[in-house]
């Protein structure tokens, strides 16, 4: 290789050095002229001399600012004559800045495994040594600041120049780097002047002694103090005050706008704490001698606290900061007075503000406790309204409200659960449980302690069901048991909000899986047609064999749970009925349900039977065996309604093109026809026509002749009810109350 090669080499290694490299291994030099940037461009790190001086420094500077703005010198008190620095990692791991082959400043540090360190200039503008293989920061220069604050750093304000310098980054001024506070040179400016715990007044230089000591504290030397006025030595604390200043009854008393101490001895606390919390942390550390509480614009209030000595104090008005200076209990009592103005007062006028004070204190006292003893009542009223709504007349319950489990006489098989075991089971009532949302108000998953997975229905405060609905539930699922009926498992009757404990049910409700095209492939027929014969036993037991012949009055696809084997199981008795053996019809003003399921004598003149619950199985059925759902505007016809479909493509002897495509002709052609003639059977029109629960099990199971149905009730079309899902995810759930 020739010079020429050899000079071009050597001048594209210092290019790349010097405009991509972070970092320093220990095999590398950096020399005067290169230069150190950080990934992101924002600062760089070189030797640089500040104004005419022929001094040179090695520093880190603001690398996009035109002008350049030195954030950190190395070699302060050891500048370098012309261009000889040379920086690098000795072999014990230190960063060494070396003038003509001499240290002139060092790390200093002790490392295990030296030939492991690298440096490196981060984006913070920290200049850190790193061990290479744990990434362990042994040394940084955020740790030994000059002359500016940036954010990380545990001090930034340079006292020996007389320069306070506080930046912060400013993000809504498109990101740039503000300025908090710079202040000229002023006349103090020669370090130490009055010595430590003295500070300097540059309004007396000219005309008198400058010096004084800060509270608390007294001349070091009286004589040279106030002789020669030489303020050198400093102070120390007062002699006559013997007790100590720490958990003493000592405080702070603060020296109005001043020039901070020499922060060497100092560290930020925190860069967002407000005065109190600042003085609390001082005081509580025996070693903090100072501390101040310093404004900065969009940040909040800074604490900085002095924990040693301080050194070079001075006046400096209206634009200084408040310093507070720790002294003892006897110089906190002589000095805080001053501070203060106070008026003397007649043994009279102290005599008659005691008295107002005790009756204005009587008097709130009597109203917190008569406020308090109201709620108290108003609960208790509260909660015997709902043990009452869950009880017999002349019964009562055996569980007090704060149990964690107890049980009702009047309903055995219901437990009464405290509130504070359900918010630990539902992690309280994490938004994460929430399993749906109804008429009733939400539902959420829980875990007792036993391990048992719940479903916990809570009534919401806008909820417009109340005490009637909640009773409904607990009377008539605590006394019907059946494999095709959803388990009460308990209520809980404290708080503002009464709830409901059933099992959980994990594959949530029937509606779920068939209006959703990504889940109704898994309803094969087989489970269909499982799916609607356990729907009309449930119905079968509700209407024939549990000790009370119940109406449901809101079944619906979405009140059709299933379980971890896809087992059908009836939910929600809010609106439900119940017959006496000898009662065929009831009218009500109140119309309960859903559109699309209700019968038209329901819909029209409010009257309902055990008929009312077959058209809504017959519906329930039809959107089993279609996928569609009744009034469901996606059909393909969109003026007709999914019965009045069904019943054309009966008419036409085209029904079997009405099954849900999902099944992919997988299915017994002959027990969807028998399916789809029963479901039009229950649908029709005159309840007198349509078959009883009994029969119409019996028709599923069997193979004779079924009559021919007549034409169902059709429902007009119309639009969705606002706020109303194509389907419902609840576990649970309970259909508003509305007429339809």
């Amino acid at each position: 290789m020739n010079s020429r090669q050899l000079f071009v080499s050597s001048f594209l290694f210092h290019f790349l050095l010097c405009s991509c490299k972070d970092t320093i291994t220990i095999n590398q030099t950096f020399q005067d002229g290169q230069l150190l940037i950080s990934k992101q461009n924002n600062f760089a790190l070189g030797f640089f001399s500040p104004g005419n001086s022929k001094f040179r420094y090695l520093g880190i500077w603001f690398h996009k600012l035109r002008e350049q703005t030195v954030v950190w010198v190395a070699n302060r008190n050891n500048p370098i004559n012309g261009s000889s620095g040379l920086l690098s990692i000795s072999n014990y791991g230190n960063l060494i800045l070396y003038s003509q082959k001499v240290p002139t400043w060092s790390t200093n540090i002790s490392v295990d495994v030296a030939e492991a360190c690298v440096a490196q200039l981060l984006d913070s503008g920290n200049l850190v040594l790193l061990e290479n293989r744990s990434k362990k920061i042994v040394w940084q220069s955020f740790d030994h600041p000059t002359d500016t604050l940036l954010p990380g750093m545990k001090m930034g304000i340079n006292w020996k120049t007389g320069i306070q310098k506080l930046l912060i980054w400013d993000e809504n001024n498109g990101g740039e780097w503000k300025e908090i506070r710079s202040a000229p040179k002023y006349k103090c400016e020669a370090y130490g002047r009055c010595g430590t715990y003295g500070k300097c007044d540059p309004g007396v230089v000219n005309r008198g002694f400058e010096c004084n000591c800060l509270p608390g504290y007294e001349p070091k030397s009286a004589g040279d103090w106030h002789t020669l006025r030489d303020g050198s030595d400093g102070c120390v604390r007062k002699r006559l005050h013997s007790s100590s200043v720490c958990q003493h009854g000592e405080g702070f008393v603060k020296v109005e706008s001043v020039k901070l101490p020499d922060t060497k001895a100092a560290i930020w606390v925190s860069m967002s704490m407000n005065h109190m919390e600042c003085q609390k942390e001082c005081k509580k550390n025996c070693s903090c001698t100072a501390y101040s509480s310093i404004d900065i614009p969009g940040e909040g209030t800074g604490c900085l606290a002095w924990y040693g000595e301080l050194n070079d104090t001075a006046d400096y008005p209206k634009e200084g900061y408040d310093l507070h200076v720790r002294v003892d209990a006897i110089e906190f009592a002589n000095e805080v007075p001053k501070s203060r103005s106070s008026v003397e007062l007649e043994p009279k006028t102290i005599l008659l503000l005691s008295v107002v004070s005790a009756w204005i204190v009587l008097i709130v006292f009597a109203f917190v406790w008569f406020k308090k003893k109201r709620k108290r009542g108003e609960k208790v009223k509260w909660n015997r309204r709902w043990l009452d709504a869950i009880s017999d007349p002349n019964n009562h319950t055996d569980a007090p409200v704060g149990n964690e489990v107890g049980v009702s006489r009047s309903h055995p098989d219901v437990a009464l659960f405290s509130l504070r075991t359900l918010v630990a089971a539902t992690n309280n009532f994490s938004p994460a449980n929430k399993l749906g949302q109804g008429g009733f108000g939400s539902v959420y998953k829980g875990c007792l302690t036993n391990g048992l997975e719940v479903a916990v229905k809570r009534l919401s405060k806008d909820s417009k069901q109340g005490i009637d609905e909640f009773k409904n539930e607990v009377t008539l699922i605590a006394k019907l048991q059946h494999v095709n009926l959803v388990k009460l498992l308990g209520c809980c009757i404290e708080g503002e909000e009464p709830m409901l404990i059933y099992e959980y049910l994990s594959n949530k409700s029937l509606d779920s899986f068939l209006f959703d095209e990504s889940r109704r492939s898994i309803l094969t027929w087989t489970k269909r047609f499982h799916i609607i014969v356990g729907i009309a036993r449930g119905i079968l037991y509700l209407h024939e064999h549990s000790r009370l012949r119940v109406i449901h009055r809101d079944l619906k696809t979405s009140n059709i749970l299933l379980d971890s084997d896809m087992n059908p199981k009836i939910a929600d008795f809010g609106a439900a009925r119940i017959f006496t053996s000898d009662q065929i019809q009831e009218r009500t003003k109140r119309v309960v349900g859903t559109y699309g399921y209700m019968s038209p004598e329901y819909v029209v003149f409010g009257k309902f039977s055990m008929k009312s619950d077959v058209f809504s199985y017959g519906v329930i059925l039809l959107e089993i065996i279609t996928g569609k759902k009744n009034n469901d505007r996606n059909l393909e016809d969109y003026s007709l309604s999914m019965l009045q479909h069904v019943w054309e493509m009966w008419k036409e002897d085209r029904v079997v093109e009405t099954v849900d495509k999902s099944l992919k002709e997988s299915f017994d052609a002959d027990q969807v026809l028998r399916c789809i003639h029963v479901g039009l059977l229950c649908v029709q029109e005159d309840a007198m026509h349509r078959p009883d629960i009994a029969k119409v099990s019996l028709m599923l199971n069997s193979a004779a002749t079924l009559p021919s149905p007549n034409q169902p009730a059709f429902s007009f079309q119309k639009s969705p009810m606002i706020g109303e899902a194509s389907y419902s995810v609840n576990e649970v759930t309970i259909t508003s109350i509305s007429s339809r």
